[in-house]
């Protein structure tokens, strides 16, 4: 079930299952006091250096509070008087190798604090979001991450 939060500051915020479309973020960030707009997708690669063998799918598990702690990032990061908009979303469920599984898109008025907001809500997320993936491997191997 996709969870989404909209407000002024933020637009959108969600963990979801569904497809992420990027056109959709960029669109939820617009803004005419804004004129950079940072984008960051990661996406379901086929390795990872810590797994053996070739990466086919991922299967991503959230806590049920995985929406209310996005949302406290991405509040704590759009904190302050500049004029920033953040959209992002987190995919669950099972995803196969290019398949869109974040998507962030930071628009501020100038491009520094836009770079830095959208690595900070990207970095605060590998940390604080629970959210757990199982890496299935060609051989019909499970490795779980992020437990």
């Amino acid at each position: 079930m996709t969870v989404t939060h909209k407000d002024e500051r933020l637009n959108m915020i969600q963990v979801t299952e569904q497809t992420l479309d990027v056109a959709e973020h960029m669109a939820a960030v617009d803004d005419p006091r804004c004129g950079a707009v940072t984008t960051f997708v990661g996406q379901v690669r086929d390795h990872d250096p810590g797994v053996p063998g070739a990466v086919t799918s991922i299967s991503y598990s959230a806590h049920p509070d995985a929406q209310s702690v996005l949302e406290r990032i991405v509040a704590e990061v759009s904190g302050g008087d500049d004029p920033l908009r953040i959209a992002v979303s987190h995919r669950v469920g099972d995803l196969v190798v290019g398949d869109l599984a974040l998507v962030v898109c930071v628009a501020s008025p100038h491009r520094p604090q836009s770079y830095a907001a959208s690595r900070e809500v990207v970095e605060r997320i590998k940390v604080e979001l629970p959210v757990w993936k199982k890496q299935h491997t060609a051989d019909g191997a499970g490795h779980w991450s992020g437990i």
